[in-house]
């Protein structure tokens, strides 16, 4: 196991990104104006109320704003800051940039470089009548064509590891070390717009070295693990991963049912054969707003994960709502792995349940983080969050799910379950930090506090397995 720098990928990025800023140093300067007029207005006086405009504007406005978030389960809570830049060269391209990077209370970081181009095929922004998701509005933004390219490195300290299956111990825990470095594009291009229909394709590059994590309360995964109960701990190849997907997320009965349906197939092909394998991936989410202005829980495309623009004709953010909002919601998830003879899906690629995952997504709440891994695995969750005053809201949840070494044990029969009570705290209507007890597995109780990876209303950062 071996470490190694940060890649030159995203070094090369940000000279790109500073470039671009620089030919545009004009427009940059303005907008660096208009921040600064907007937290001295926000900011200039102290009042309970200014307190929460305050942060608002610190957290969300751009060119220049804080990052921070949950950099991964064990890994703590990270604080940096974030570049966002616009460009429009004419009436068929949106371009925007996002730079960011951030260090969290064990030294694990996270730093990376997005672009984000938005195709208008009929040169021009405008909006279409639908059914609007935001204040009750009865228009909603029409889609377009979306290409990302992407530069992103996160080293994490702690990661747990119990071995692989549905049945391993809980006293069977270890630590290990990982960084990722991940480069690619990818693209999600309209079909039917009246159905809200997408294709989505994406190529990348993984590149991930493993190393011990010592002085810890359990042992390095070296000292309890070899290659053969955890495949890819001796050598991490490089992956080049493809994947393609079709999109579905019409909404019904003026807004009131939201559906979010995704499928994909990701191919990751290794630089050892002996790591190639294929994932098929099922993700079906249903949102039931309980009034007419609840805001949908479905990330913007057309912002990079650092902006949080409400359209793709403003640089503005969701505005804050003191308005009642709340969902109840229902998600399915299946993740199936393919495997030729002899082949064997590394272990910091497989999926794992309890806790939250390595990208932040809680499951089986429960349990301890990353408590079953395996190729495969199911979860089904139900869920309701409410609004109860200016930022606060409750949430509940149950989950059911398990993990599977073979595809033909992923079924409905021995699920795990849990219930989980909590707080969110919410931003420009959107809960972004969650506090949550839960309870009702078979190894006690476990308490989660995390916040959102990207900014609200912000597409999702790549995955990290």
């Amino acid at each position: 196991m071996r470490n190694t720098r940060v890649p030159s990928a995203i070094f090369a990025a940000c000279l790109a990104l500073a470039a671009v800023a620089h030919a545009q140093e004009s427009n940059l300067g303005a907008d660096f104006r208009r921040e600064g007029d907007a937290l001295h207005k926000a900011c200039s006086s102290f009042s309970f109320k200014s307190i929460g405009s305050c942060a608002y504007t610190l957290f969300t406005d751009h060119p220049m704003h804080i990052a921070a978030g949950s950099i991964a389960p064990q890994n703590g809570f990270g604080f940096g800051a974030a570049l966002v830049t616009h460009w429009t060269p004419n009436e068929s391209w949106r371009l925007s940039w996002d730079v960011d990077a951030l260090v969290s209370t064990n030294a694990s970081w996270r730093a990376g470089a997005y672009m984000t181009a938005v195709w208008d095929r009929h040169g021009r922004i405008r909006v279409v009548p639908g059914a609007g998701s935001a204040g009750g509005s009865n228009v909603t933004v029409r889609e377009y064509p979306v290409f990302h390219v992407l530069a992103q490195s996160i080293t994490l300290n702690q990661l747990d590891f119990f071995g692989l299956g549905p049945n391993t111990s809980d006293t069977a825990r270890s630590f290990f070390g990982m960084r990722e470095t991940i480069a690619g594009v990818n693209a999600t291009w309209p079909i039917l717009e009246k159905l809200h229909i997408s294709l989505y394709g994406e190529a990348n590059g993984r590149f991930v070295d493993l190393r011990p994590s010592t002085g810890r309360p359990s042992p390095s995964i070296e000292q309890l693990f070899s290659p053969a109960t955890a495949p890819g701990l001796a050598r991490q190849p490089g992956f080049a991963q493809f994947g393609e997907g079709v999109h579905f997320h019409p909404e019904f009965a003026g807004g009131h049912v939201r559906l979010n349906y995704f499928v994909a197939v990701k191919e990751f092909v290794a630089g050892d054969s002996t790591f190639s394998f294929q994932r098929w991936t099922t993700d079906l989410s249903h949102q039931f707003p309980l009034y007419r202005q609840t805001r949908t829980l479905a990330p913007n495309t057309f912002n990079g994960p650092d902006d949080c623009s409400v359209s793709t004709g403003t640089h503005s953010c969701p505005a804050v709502t003191r308005s009642l909002e709340g969902s109840i919601s229902l998600r399915f998830l299946m993740n199936q792995s393919f495997t030729g003879t002899g082949h064997v899906v590394p272990f910091y690629f497989q999926p794992t349940l309890g806790g939250s995952d390595i990208d932040g997504n809680g499951a089986l709440g429960s349990y301890q983080d990353y408590r079953f891994r395996a190729p495969n695995n199911i979860l089904v969750r139900a869920s309701v969050e409410h609004s109860i005053w200016g930022p606060l809201g409750l949430t509940a949840m149950v989950d059911e799910g398990k993990v599977a070494l073979a595809r033909g044990d992923l079924d409905f029969t021995h699920l795990r379950h849990t219930y989980s009570l909590g707080l969110t705290l919410r931003a420009g209507g959107f809960p972004m930090v969650w506090l949550l007890f839960s309870f009702g597995g078979h190894e006690g109780t476990h308490t989660t506090a995390a916040m959102n990876t990207s900014l609200l209303g912000a597409s999702t950062r790549p995955s990290l397995y």
